[in-house]
Formats: C-alpha cells, structure tokens, sequence
C-alpha cells in the first residue's frame, strides 16, 4: 500500500523543509510513503527548497492558479504516482505530521473513504473571536445539512483514498475544502473526523482577506456546487416559485372576471400577463431540470467508465475464464 503525503504551497520556502521532515517515512500499514510538493507558481524558492528538502516529486505550476488548483493537481499526480492513500497538508507547517498515522488509520482499517482532521478551534490562540465562531458554526451547520460526522469543514489536512480522491473533480477556484464535502456526500462516501493539534501559526491566512469576502466566496462555491450536483432538485424549487406567483396573479385576475357584472369591462389584464410570463418561466425552468438532470446523470455514468479505466491501469485486465492461460 502507497501513501502519498501531497503539499500545495505558495511561497512557502521558510516552512517547507520543516514541512516536509517531518513527514513519518514508515507507518504500519504502509509499505511506501512519498511526498509530493505542488507548487503554486512561487516567486520564491520553494521548488528549490521541495527538491533540497527530499521530496519525491515536485509540480510547478508556471501561474498562481489557486489553492482549489493545487490541490486538484496535486490529486491527479499522486494518482499517477499509484497512490493507494493520499494525504493533504499544507506549505505553513500549520499540521503537525505526526497525526498522519492516526489520520490515515480509519482508511487502512476499512471505516472511512474521507478522514478530516478536526482543530482545537477553543485552545487556538490565533484565532480572533469571530473566526472561532464561524468555524464553528459553519461546521455544526454544515454536518447537519450534509448528514455527515464534519467537526472542521475547512481543515486542510485531511487523508482520502484512491477511491474517493478519483471523485474529487475541484471545479471552484477558490477553496476545496466544502467541495469536496459535498461531493462526498453526493457520492456516498464515508466521512470521519479526528481531533488532532496544530503548531503555532508562521504567517496570517491568506483566504481570510476579510471575513465578509470569505463568507461571501463561500457561499458562492455552496450554492454552485450543490446546483451542478443536484440540478434536478434545485431547479424544481426555482420552478414552484415561479408557478405559484403566476398562478396566485392568475387567479387573482379569473376572481375579478367572476365577480365583475355582466357587460362591464373586465381590468387588471396587468395580472393575467405577468401571471402568464411567470408560469411560462415556470415551466421552462422545469424543462431545464430535466435536461440538467439527464446531464448529470451522464457525468455520472462517465466517472464510473473513468474509475473502472483507472483500475484496468492500476491492476491489469482480468484474464477471460474461456482462455486458456500458460
């Protein structure tokens, strides 16, 4: 079995060797342990320092592109690395390595496809009042909406297997952390979060500019993901809004017609016209549902033909029963 521990950074030289050291290079379970730094087009030396530092592999990217870019990245070559478990942690030195044994241990024993590790958010000192309670918050809610065991929906340390890694097809340009949840969600994946510790902070977060934008961008990436994944539902929702104040204007005007006397002009046509737009937008909104929902039921077919692809690579075509083999 190969773990690969995969490292996105952006101008991470400082950290990155302390990073990358303290990576444990045997666990019981494991039979090879690689690392894998992503960088994140630095104008520093970190590919430099990655190399130096005894990381098995390092991807440039020539452009900054993102930390929901690196990570994807950082996906697709720990795959072609062959990695059977992959590990996530960041260029900051924020998670100690020494918790990737116990975050990776559900995996190897078969309880879960998605391993979270979940911080200290009430012993951090680093935190300001207002994170702490949006962090918290925000987890609480977001377990409960996604039916899943989530204690720090935006931690970056977080160990997957091949298996659900294969799924994690990152489209937000912003973070990954909440895609990839709900993905696991749609997919049926088996979450589990693990309480672990974090060394004192080197720098400020670089995704909280302002808390208002972070919010902002967060709900943003919420609402997009959970559309492209469930169109059908949420588009019947738009679709009912629609309908129903079309139909209460419509309705609103056949009140009037039969309550206005016999050879006095009927008004308030007003009603029965944006009533009508609106039910015909109604149902044009259903009609796209549909068409998003035949869409995505194609992507899922196709993410099944590209996982059975994957395990052909990974292990080899069967042999035919009716074959003869030497």
């Amino acid at each position: 079995m190969k773990l690969v521990v995969q490292i996105p950074c952006l101008n991470e030289a400082e950290t990155l060797a302390g990073v990358i050291a303290d990576v444990p290079r045997r666990i019981e379970g494991v039979d090879e342990v690689a690392v894998l730094v992503i960088d994140d087009g630095s104008t520093d030396a970190t590919a430099e320092v990655a190399a130096r530092a005894g990381a098995d592999r390092v991807v440039r990217l020539e452009t900054h592109r993102g930390l929901a870019a690196a990570f994807r990245t950082g996906l697709k070559a720990a795959l072609d690395m062959g990695a059977d478990l992959i590990v996530n942690t960041d260029g900051d030195h924020q998670y100690p390595g020494r918790h990737i044994p116990d975050l990776i241990r559900p995996l190897v024993g078969g309880q879960a496809d998605l391993v979270i590790g979940a911080r200290p958010f009430d012993r951090s000192h680093s935190m300001g009042r207002t994170r702490k309670l949006l962090q918290r918050r925000g987890s609480r809610w977001l377990s409960r909406r996604l039916g899943l065991e989530v204690k720090d929906a935006t931690s970056g340390f977080r160990a997957m297997t091949r298996r659900a890694a294969r799924y994690f097809q990152i489209m937000s340009d912003f973070t990954y952390t909440i895609e990839t949840l709900l993905v696991a969600r749609d997919k049926g994946l088996r979450v589990v979060s693990l309480p672990i510790t974090v060394n004192p902070p080197t720098r400020p977060s670089r995704l909280f500019g302002s808390t208002l934008g972070y919010l902002w961008r967060t709900a943003e990436t919420l609402i997009r993901i959970s559309v492209f994944l469930n169109p059908f539902r949420y588009l019947m929702g738009l679709s009912l809004v629609f309908l129903c104040a079309g139909a209460a204007l419509a309705v609103r005007w056949l009140v009037y017609w039969l309550v206005t006397p016999a050879g006095e002009v009927v008004g308030r046509t007003q009603s029965l016209l944006i009533g009508a737009v609106l039910i015909l937008v109604g149902v044009l909104t259903v009609l796209f549902g549909v068409l998003a929902d035949l869409t995505a039921k194609n992507r899922r077919l196709l993410e099944d033909v590209v996982e059975r692809l994957h395990d052909l690579e990974k292990t080899g075509p069967r042999p035919n029963p009716g074959q003869d083999r030497d």
